[in-house]
This record gives C-alpha cells, sequence and structure tokens, in this order.
C-alpha cells in the first residue's frame, strides 16, 4: 500500500509498506491488528494536509470479523482527533459506513495524545478493509493517529450465480413432522430483483424468496393456482453489493423472516402447518412442479454466503456435486464506483471531450434518491450564451421544457441517456421500461464545455441529493477514482466509492399504520384515520376509557376507547352509559336478546357462541382496569334443568374468561364452580332440596337469573344448554351486553407531603419512543415530577416555576429542552395535565389545552435513549423534589401503580382527594358537586335537571285537566285562629324572595304559568298575556294550568285570577324550579314528594327538542327571575331568553328587557286585612287580557299588581 504521510513540518514521506498485523490470544478471543508507520519521528499518522477529505485505509489482508477500534493522537504532539466516521469494504471499493444505533452519528475520539479510547462495536463488523476518515481534531493541532484495530479470523462458504445458474437440493423424506425448520444466509448483489429461494414441499405446496425492487418478499404458493399470496415483505435497498444476512423459520403457528436486524412475524397458513421441505431451489425461477414462478426469468445474480439449512451447509455439499450452470465458489464482485452528493453544496465537474466539437455527444448515468426535486446536469453553451439543465420536479425528469419518466423518487437505480446529434436531442429513462423524449435544437458542445452534475447552479431551487454512478461520456466509463484523486475533473461535498443513501422508511418509525414517507435527510408520518397523532403517530387521539371521557364533560354515547393509550391494542368503538354517578362501558356482542329453544329429540345440546364487537386483546385490557365488570345470564326453563345435582355431570354450563375461556358451572351471582343459582344465595329457590329453581324440573315456566361479576370469568363466550331434549322441555336464555365501571387507572394518585418524598419503579423502557402523561396539582411553585438517568442519558419532566413546565432529556446528543410557558398559575391546587413525547424526529410537550411545544431531533443524531437507574416519581436527587399530588401517570400507555407503592413509601400517601375544584364546573343547572375517594359525582337534588352533570331536562307535555300541586313544610304549625299571632310574627315567617325559573312552550295566550299561595293569603301568580306577547298564532281552545301552591286552598284568589285559573295552560313546560323545589321533576321521577297530580300527566322529551308544524306557530320560552313579595326590582330581569319556533323550528332570542310577553301578579295581604280588602272596588275584569298596566282602577296599598 502507499501511504501519504507528513511530520509537523510538512514534509512528506512516501514509502511503499505493508500492514503489519499480527495475531495473539487475548482473553475475549480478539486478534490486534495495528499499523506501523516507519517514518522517522512521526509517531503515528498525520497527513499533509488536515481537511476532511483525508482517510487512512487499512488493509487486514482477508475478511476479518472486527470487533472494536482504538484510537490515540499522535506521539509527542497536539494532533489527535475528536471525531470520526468508519467505513468498511470486502474489495476497496464500495465503501459502506458503519452506523450506530441506526444513525450516522460520529465516534467520539480524543482529549489528549496519550489515552486510548476504545469503541466496541455493537454488531462485530466483517470486512478486509477498514477506513477511518477524521472529522474534527484538536483545533490548536493537525490530524494526528494512532489505530488499533480488534478482531478475529472470520471463515465462511461462498457461491457466486451469474443469472443463469442454480443449485438444487432434494432433502431427504422425514418419518415424521418437524417442529420447526430453518434457513439462512447472506447474500449481495447489484441487481434488484431476482429469485434467492424457492421451497417445494407435499401437496404442491411452495414457499417462495424473492428480491424485487430491492425489498425482500415471501411468497406462498398451492398446487397449480397461478395465484400467490404475499405473506409478508421486510427490507429495503438491499441491492447495493453489501452482504444481507437472511433467516427464515417455519414453525407450527407462525413464521419468522429475518433481515440483517429486523425481524417480522406472520401466522402460518393452515396448510403449511404440518408441511416440511422436500425439494429447495437456490437461485432459480424454475419449478419441480407444476406451478407458476413468481418471477418469470429472473435468476439471482449474486453471491450467497454460508447457506444452512437447519444445521445443514448447502454450499458445502454443492461443492461435491454437479450445480446447474456457471456456479463459482467464490464471490467474485464487479466494480462499480458509485457517488454521494451529500446536500446542496455537492456537485462533480467533468470536462468535456475533445471529439464533442465534430461528433455526436453522449452522456448517461445512473442515479437514485428519496426526493422528487434535484439538479442532475448541467452544462454551458458558451457560443449560445445560455445553459442546459436536467433535473428532477415532483419525481419527473425534465431537460428545461420536457418531463419523461415518472416516480423516480422511489430510492431504485434509474437509467439516464442524453445523445446530441445534428441539432437532435433525445432523452431516455430507465431503457426498456421507460421512456424517450425527443427534441429538435442546437446544443453545440465543445472540449471546452464543462459538466456539471449535481449543485453548482442557483438557478434551480433544488439541488440533488442521492447517488450516481456508472457516468459515460461518449460510452467511455468516467474513472471517479480519478476524481477522488484530484487527477480529472473537480469535485465538492462528495462521497466517492460509496452510496450513502439510507431507506428512513425500513424499518419505519411509523406507529400504528401511519404511512411513511421521506425524502433524502428525514421521513414523516401520514397518521390520518390512524387514531394517532405525533410525529410516529404514537401518541392516541382517544381517552382510554368512558372514565376519562366524562371527565371532560362529555355526555352518554359511543366513544372510541383506547384502552392502553400508545399501546399496541387498536382502539375500540364502545357505548359509554354516564347517566348516574357510575360511568358504564358497555360492549355489546352478537345476541343480547332473549333467544327461545324449543325441544328436539333429534339433538341433544344446544350451542350458543357469542362474537363481541372488541377484538380480544381489547376485551381483556377493558376487564383488567375497571373496578368493576357484570353480565347479565338469565335462563328461563319449563321442563329444562341446568345442573340437576352437585354429583352428576351438569346438564348445562358456559364458558367465559380470557382466551378460549374456561367452563363454568355457576349461574347467575354465586361462586365460579359451586353449580348453584343465584336463588340459593337468598334461600328462595322453588325447592329446598335443589339449588336452582330449573332444577326443580316443574312444568311451569320459573327462570335463574343474575349478574356474574368475577372478572376472571368474563365475558361469556359460549353456552351449553343440554336439557332440551325431552318431550314438553322448552327454554330461552339471554346473555346481556358486558357492562365495566371504574377506570383503575384514571383514579390512581398519590400525595407527596415533602419534597424529598419520591417513589422509585424499574427503569423507563423508552429507547425510541417514549411518552409520558400524568396529572398533577399542587401549591408549590417549582419541583421535579420525575427523572430517570443513565450514565450520561437521561429523561426529566419538572415544573420550572408556577408558570412554565419543562420537559428536558439527553440520548447523547447534549442536553435538549422543550419548555410549556402558561398564562394561567398551575399551582392552583387544580387538576392540571401533562403530556411529553419524544421520539426519532422531535420532542413535544402539551400542558392543559395550551399549545404544544415542539423540538425537532438533531438530524442524524443518536436516537436510543439508554437508562439505568430506577424511575424516580418525584426526584431522589440534589433537586428540589414535588410536593403535591400525581394522578394518573402512564409512560407508554402503561399505568404505574402509584396508590400500591404509595402504601409502603415513607413519605408518600396513597390517593389524592379534592377534585371538586377541578371538576365542579361540570355539574350544571344548580347540581351540586360531591366528593368521592376516587373522583366526584353531581348531586341533583337541588336542581331541576337529572343527569350525571345535572343537564337533562325534565319536562312533560301537558293536557287540560292536568295540574301538579306542591305542598310545603311551614316553618311551625299554625293555629286555626291565627288571627292570634301579632303581626310581627307574620312578617318574620314571609317568605323575602323568591327564585323562579322554567321553560315552555306553548301556542296558548293567555295562561297561566305558576301560582304560588301561603297560609297567609300571599300568592304569586306567572301569567302570559296575548295582547302582549308579539308574533303569536291564535290562542289553543284548549288551556291547560299548573300551579305550585303553598297551602292545599287558594281561598282569596280574585275573581279574574280564578277566572284565569280555569283557562290552564296548553303546552309543554320543563326545568321549572322554585327556589329549592322542582315541582315537575318531583312529580315525575320521585313519587314519594308531597306531590298531588290531578289528571294525566307523562314524561317526554319536548323541552330539549321543538317540533316542527308547519301549520301551527309556537314559541318557547325560557325563564328564570326573582320576585319579593310586595315589591318587583326592576333591573333584575325575569327572562332569559325567547326561542320562537314558527314552521321549521326558528329561534329568535330576545332580551329580558324587551320581553313584555310575561308579567308576575304579586299580592300581599294580612288576614286581618281581609274585611279592608272585600270594602274595595274590584280590580277591572279585562285586566288580566288587557295589557294595561295603568287600569283606571286603582289598586290598594294591600293589592299591589306588577306589570314586567
Amino acid at each position: 500500500m502507499l501511504f501519504n504521510l507528513s511530520d509537523r513540518n510538512q514534509t512528506i514521506c512516501f514509502r511503499d509498506f505493508k500492514v503489519l498485523y499480527k495475531l495473539k490470544a487475548f482473553t475475549h478471543h480478539y486478534s490486534i491488528l495495528f499499523v506501523s508507520v516507519p517514518c522517522a519521528g512521526a509517531g503515528g499518522w498525520s497527513p499533509l494536509v488536515s481537511d476532511r477529505y483525508q482517510w487512512l485505509e487499512v488493509d487486514l489482508g482477508r475478511r476479518t470479523q472486527i470487533t472494536a477500534v482504538a484510537t490515540q493522537g499522535r506521539y509527542g504532539s497536539s494532533d489527535w482527533l475528536t471525531a470520526y466516521v468508519l467505513m468498511f469494504s470486502d474489495t476497496g471499493h464500495n465503501w459502506r459506513q458503519h452506523r450506530q444505533e441506526d444513525s450516522l452519528g460520529a465516534f467520539p475520539g480524543n482529549s489528549n495524545a496519550d489515552t486510548v479510547v476504545q469503541y466496541k462495536l455493537e454488531q462485530p463488523v466483517i470486512a478486509r478493509f477498514l477506513r477511518l476518515i477524521p472529522l474534527d481534531w484538536n483545533p490548536t493541532g493537525r490530524i494526528g493517529l494512532r489505530l488499533e484495530i480488534y478482531g478475529c479470523r472470520y471463515t465462511s462458504s461462498v457461491a457466486s450465480f451469474d443469472g443463469s445458474s442454480s443449485l438444487v437440493y432434494r432433502l431427504s423424506v422425514r418419518a415424521s413432522w418437524t417442529v420447526m425448520e430453518t434457513i439462512s444466509l447472506k447474500f449481495k448483489t447489484l441487481k434488484n430483483s431476482g429469485t434467492l429461494l424457492h421451497a417445494e414441499g407435499q401437496r404442491d405446496h411452495s414457499l417462495t424468496l424473492v428480491l424485487e425492487k430491492g425489498k425482500l418478499l415471501l411468497y406462498h404458493q398451492q398446487g397449480t393456482n397461478h395465484h400467490s399470496s404475499l405473506l409478508v415483505s421486510l427490507g429495503s435497498l438491499l441491492d447495493d453489493q453489501h452482504w444481507h444476512h437472511v433467516k427464515l423459520e417455519r414453525l407450527s403457528t407462525h413464521l419468522n423472516l429475518t433481515v440483517d436486524k429486523n425481524t417480522q412475524q406472520v401466522h402460518t397458513p393452515a396448510e403449511l402447518s404440518h408441511w416440511h421441505i422436500h425439494t429447495l431451489t437456490v437461485a432459480a425461477v424454475q419449478s419441480h412442479g407444476l406451478q407458476k414462478p413468481i418471477l418469470s426469468n429472473r435468476n439471482f445474480h449474486g453471491c450467497l454466503e454460508n447457506l444452512l439449512y437447519s444445521d445443514i451447509n448447502l454450499i458445502d455439499l454443492a461443492k461435491h456435486s454437479s450445480p446447474q450452470g456457471n456456479v463459482t465458489f467464490s464471490c467474485a464482485e464487479p466494480v462499480s464506483v458509485a457517488v454521494t452528493f451529500t446536500d446542496s453544496h455537492s456537485f462533480l465537474q467533468l470536462p468535456g471531450l475533445t471529439s464533442w466539437s465534430t461528433g455526436p455527444v453522449s452522456v448517461t448515468l445512473q442515479f437514485r434518491t428519496w426526493n422528487k426535486a434535484g439538479l442532475l446536469l448541467t452544462f454551458g453553451l458558451p457560443q449560445q450564451d445560455g445553459s442546459v439543465f436536467l433535473y428532477l420536479s415532483q419525481a419527473r425528469l425534465r431537460l428545461q421544457i420536457s418531463k419523461p419518466g415518472s416516480g423516480l423518487n422511489d430510492g431504485q437505480w434509474h437509467y439516464v441517456e442524453l445523445n446530441f446529434k445534428h441539432d437532435h436531442l433525445s432523452i431516455t429513462v430507465d431503457k426498456d421500461e421507460g421512456a424517450t423524449a425527443h427534441i429538435s435544437i442546437s446544443l453545440p458542445l465543445t472540449s471546452d464545455s464543462q459538466l456539471f452534475f449535481g449543485g453548482k447552479n442557483t438557478c434551480i431551487m433544488y439541488l440533488f441529493q442521492g447517488c450516481m454512478r456508472l457516468l459515460t461520456l461518449d460510452d467511455q466509463i468516467v474513472d471517479l477514482i480519478k476524481v477522488q484523486q484530484r487527477l480529472l475533473g473537480n469535485y465538492s461535498h462528495l462521497q466517492i466509492d460509496m452510496c450513502g443513501i439510507i431507506d428512513r422508511c425500513s424499518p419505519s418509525h411509523c406507529e400504528h399504520g401511519g404511512m411513511c414517507s421521506q425524502s433524502w435527510s428525514t421521513f414523516h408520518c401520514n397518521c390520518s384515520d390512524s387514531g394517532y397523532r405525533g410525529a410516529t403517530c404514537h401518541s392516541s387521539i382517544y381517552e382510554q376509557s368512558c372514565e376519562a371521557y366524562k371527565h371532560k364533560g362529555n355526555t352518554s354515547g359511543h366513544y372510541y376507547i383506547d384502552v392502553d393509550g400508545s399501546g399496541p391494542i387498536k382502539p375500540q368503538l364502545i357505548y359509554c352509559n354516564m347517566t348516574d354517578d357510575r360511568t358504564w362501558m358497555v360492549i355489546q356482542h352478537n345476541n343480547t336478546e332473549l333467544t327461545r329453544v324449543q325441544s328436539s329429540t333429534e339433538r341433544n345440546q344446544h350451542f350458543a357462541y357469542f362474537d363481541y364487537s372488541s377484538e380480544e386483546e381489547q376485551l381483556a385490557a377493558a376487564i383488567s382496569q375497571s373496578e368493576h365488570c357484570e353480565q347479565e345470564l338469565s335462563y328461563h326453563c319449563r321442563k329444562s334443568r341446568l345442573f340437576n345435582t352437585l354429583d352428576g355431570a351438569p346438564f348445562s354450563w358456559w364458558v367465559g374468561g380470557p382466551g378460549p375461556g374456561l367452563i363454568q358451572t355457576s349461574w347467575g351471582g354465586e361462586l365460579s364452580g359451586s353449580r348453584q343459582c343465584a336463588c340459593s344465595l337468598q334461600d328462595s329457590c322453588l325447592d329446598s332440596s335443589h339449588y336452582c329453581n330449573c332444577d326443580a324440573d316443574y312444568d311451569q315456566w320459573t327462570e335463574d337469573s343474575g349478574l356474574l361479576t368475577h372478572k376472571e370469568t368474563l365475558p361469556v363466550r359460549s353456552l351449553v344448554l343440554g336439557d332440551i331434549h325431552r318431550p314438553g322441555s322448552e327454554a330461552a336464555y339471554r346473555v346481556g351486553p358486558l357492562r365495566c365501571h371504574g377506570d383503575k387507572n384514571f383514579w390512581n394518585a398519590a400525595f407527596f407531603d415533602k419534597e424529598t418524598s419520591y417513589l422509585h419503579f424499574p427503569t423507563f423502557q423508552g429507547e425510541l419512543n417514549a411518552d409520558i402523561s400524568f396529572l398533577f396539582k399542587t401549591t408549590s411553585s417549582s419541583g421535579v415530577f420525575l427523572e430517570n438517568l443513565g450514565i450520561r442519558d437521561f429523561i426529566r419532566i419538572e415544573l420550572s416555576s408556577s408558570m412554565e413546565v419543562i420537559f428536558s432529556f439527553d440520548v447523547g446528543n447534549g442536553p435538549l429542552e422543550v419548555r410549556v410557558k402558561t398564562s394561567v398559575p398551575l399551582n392552583d391546587s387544580r387538576w392540571h395535565r401533562v403530556r411529553a413525547e419524544r421520539n426519532v424526529k422531535e420532542a413535544s410537550l402539551r400542558v392543559d389545552n395550551f399549545p404544544a411545544a415542539t423540538h425537532e431531533a438533531p438530524a442524524d443524531g443518536l436516537v436510543h435513549l439508554q437508562l439505568n437507574s430506577q424511575l424516580f416519581i418525584g426526584t431522589a436527587s440534589r433537586q428540589k423534589g414535588f410536593l403535591g399530588c400525581i394522578r394518573s401517570l402512564q409512560l407508554n400507555g402503561v399505568t404505574l401503580d402509584l396508590e400500591e407503592r404509595a402504601k409502603i413509601t415513607p413519605g408518600v400517601l396513597p390517593g389524592c382527594p379534592g377534585h371538586c375544584s377541578s371538576y365542579g364546573s361540570l355539574c350544571q343547572n344548580e347540581g351540586r358537586c360531591e366528593e368521592k375517594a376516587n373522583g366526584f359525582s353531581c348531586n341533583c337534588g337541588q336542581s331541576a335537571y337529572t343527569g350525571a352533570f345535572c343537564h337533562n331536562e325534565v319536562s312533560a307535555s301537558f293536557k287540560s285537566t292536568t295540574s301538579i300541586t306542591y305542598i310545603l313544610k311551614e316553618p311551625f304549625e299554625l293555629s286555626r285562629n291565627s288571627s292570634a299571632l301579632p303581626s310581627s310574627i307574620y312578617s318574620d315567617i314571609t317568605l323575602r324572595g323568591e327564585n323562579i325559573s322554567l321553560s315552555f312552550s306553548t301556542n296558548q295566550s293567555p295562561a297561566l304559568l305558576l301560582y304560588v299561595s301561603s297560609f297567609y293569603r300571599e300568592y304569586l301568580i306567572l301569567l302570559i298575556n296575548k295582547h302582549v306577547i308579539r308574533n303569536l298564532s291564535s290562542p289553543s281552545v284548549s288551556p291547560f294550568f299548573v300551579f305550585l301552591s303553598l297551602h292545599s286552598e287558594s281561598d282569596g284568589l280574585d275573581a279574574e285570577l280564578a277566572g284565569l285559573a280555569s283557562l290552564g295552560f296548553t303546552g309543554c313546560l320543563s326545568g321549572v324550579r322554585f327556589n329549592s323545589i322542582s315541582p315537575l321533576k318531583a312529580a315525575l321521577l320521585h313519587h314519594d314528594s308531597p306531590v298531588i297530580v290531578t289528571g294525566p300527566l307523562v314524561q317526554s322529551s319536548c323541552g330539549s327538542s321543538s317540533p316542527a308544524n308547519t301549520y301551527a306557530a309556537e314559541t318557547t320560552h325560557s325563564l328564570s327571575g326573582t320576585g319579593q313579595p310586595g315589591s318587583v326590582d326592576p333591573g333584575q330581569p325575569l327572562v332569559n331568553t325567547i326561542r320562537r319556533v314558527i314552521a321549521v323550528v326558528i329561534f329568535v332570542t330576545l332580551s329580558a328587557l324587551a320581553v313584555t310577553a310575561r308579567f308576575m301578579c304579586s299580592r300581599k295581604e294580612t288576614y286581618r286585612n281581609q274585611e279592608v280588602k272585600a270594602a274595595q272596588p274590584e280590580d277591572s275584569n279585562e285586566f288580566p287580557f288587557s295589557g294595561q298596566p295603568d287600569s283606571p282602577s286603582a289598586a290598594s296599598e294591600n293589592q299591589k299588581e306588577y306589570f314586567i
């Protein structure tokens, strides 16, 4: 080899010498290889020029298994490397850069000239040549290096195939079927398609492993059927002339295909469950049966190494047989020099040929890229003062105005040929498979013309990033090695003699079915319709339980539930019943109706199978995280027994539990395996000698029903009924839906009462994707929520101030921080949600509903998060710990059980009370939030509404014969002769103010909505007057009257008001509330209330939606207000909104002051002044209907009317 060496004085030492290596016995069976530089005083390698175009290349003499490298600075100098990259090759060409953690990060170098820094390769590299390229060095010195390479000998069996050769193995027929068959090999090729293996077995079943467009595909084919089913696809860019490891494992239930470090599993087709190989064809497409080849006329062209069937080396066997075609047992590798354009500054400049001045011009090349746009070739036209650009745009090839070819950014090699001849230009793309375009144009090129491949021109927005190879000028291959040696043309920012393209979508980092697309430097995940979000489709957009939906203010309905968040279980559509304090998750199956079974003498048993709307893993997870699950199981029988006796075989049973389930012989509420029914628990069975009603075998209908509540036996999967064949036997069964309530994860909390308190858990496993979510509440302004440390890596989330949360981590590229600043304090003792995610693309942090903050990961940086200490909730380091509550802490979809750990940890208490401060606002319409051990509930006792959040209106449609009277209790019992009481007592017990709210819908006017009276002849009346309600239709002829009375008799009611009361009210009333009393709700739902209902009263939904009626106009009003006897505050509106419905429900909202459609007549009279009232002139009979507040009939001091 020839090394270019220099010392500090820039003197060049050229000397031919061989790389010396010795094999020594080390404890780890390593062999140490070292470079000896025989230049006096050099003390190591140091090139004349210190830049990134220098390298040190080592030829190990043969392919060697390299396990580690060690570097040291140049002896006695300031010259050392601080960063470098390693490249490997078998031939001295076609180099491959070593990748750390699936990225292209540099190796750390030295910090001085003396210390040895060793790097152990995660996976040994097998190569003959090693090239070390300096990236950075001591800024006060130069590039300087001493190098050691650790490894051991490598031996293998190799065969080379030229595209027409193959090997055929007929395997011995085994007497018995084997559980597993394994085929493994390594291959390398420059062709992107070809058949690697074709395995045939009995019954004409076959498996074929083919390389197609650089991907490895496994097909299954049966008999003469020409249709082949694709089982699995794996790998990408496998046509790079580097060795790739392949392993195929066939087991009884599944197949494993491994390509390099990636494994994919697929279930074995049923036909292959007991199938084994009897003929194996290597590198050929021909079949020895009647099957059609997968890839016609495409044999494998390349090299295979260590082809093993189980433990048999098939290449060694082939050496002693006669292979078909030209098979050689060495790897003859063609030299193909590629060049990589790494960034926008990359270009290759080549001079024109002397023949171009007089003859035709031809330029060809091959390229591959992921980018849709990029400049491929540029050359000037000096005689015409112009330029020609050949470039990609939208993955199509363009020559200014031409655009033949499409889809050219697929990462595959594409052939491009340009021919100029006699004012004619032709462009060909991909030869036979592509297209050719022609144009008449004069392009006078000369030997002075310069061709630029890639960049070097600012006229094109997107410059080329990708690989090129096989560049030819007039059918002469361009020697790119001369270009590398600066002997031909010029270049910048190129990687010569390698193609550095990377398939960032294989394996895909997009999770949960997200679609991966890529450019040269990054990839993108399309998460549409996946149910997940984020840069890698990692985080679920759905909640994990019905409980979580409820506490976001949702009501009953169907919701997608993702029980494990970012885990592998798919979201499921589930009905959430939130009508009461408990939130039920209802999972249906295919038959929840009562099903009758007729007796039959032809069959002894009836089988019923239940298919659930959720998949198996979804069911298991939903049951596991719920506090309680139940399922109704009922059996209606007539001369049809269940168990009969405790000793004999049961007639009937059911199967339940996870997976396939287990046979259960209890029925409805009894212990598992007891062979008893619910009636035995209650001691209520029809026949005391039996433990089930049906076992009494009566010739009459009876039943055994109950709830199955043992979660380990749920859900019910099948049912077997046995006693149905006797004459007269009849039966019916019902298996209800699976119902679960309570989310053990959602309320799992711990309280940290000291800043030094913490909980510890096993190390967080989130190497490539990590998502953390939790809720917290605190009064402290700072504290660490959680942290997990490694040797260098770490991850931490903390409250840095009362209005800022920080998510920080380090994966080896240096610490990164993502910050979210809020506009409100977070130390307000209310629950706040934190969601942090880190993946290979970015890190993100979200707090409550504030805008999320993101931080992109460094390009081609380290991506694996390597932690080795325990995970601490709170902090065990010297930083300030967290003081307060943490709840529902989940890491990658797995909930940490804070409560159980807190029970055994000093300074931490399980649970955390005080939820109403955060969720109390969900209780509507005067509902009162009440604390519970796990969560809260809304008490609707003082509300006119019902439901989980007191949000459901209670309404009814009224007819003219119906009225409601609610009798309130007096403060104390009054005597019959109330006149004996002093007037001051009456004054004290009189109500000082009333709060009234209701909604009504009617087409009647006038009408009486509400009437309230007391023992002291005080009354309050709410009226509708047709003369002041505008734009309404004619009044109904069927009036309706509803009143609320403090006394069962309405003595002393004026004649005109009594007449109005007789008209009543027709329409709909809802949400009726008088102070703390809800008379309509009490009449409909609480029958033990002091309510007297006259006439029919039926609950309806008329208050929530107004029916459309094209022939009538009806107005729906909402009214609320406060009234005081004897006075009305005109500034206090009685009316909130008026909704007017005309024809197809048109709503008009008016302000309270504009509503003259209602008035309240409030009258105050004392018992002592009854005779005075009788002597006063009567109010005008016109008053209730006239709408005139200034009636000529003046009201006395004891009788005041208010029109509002």
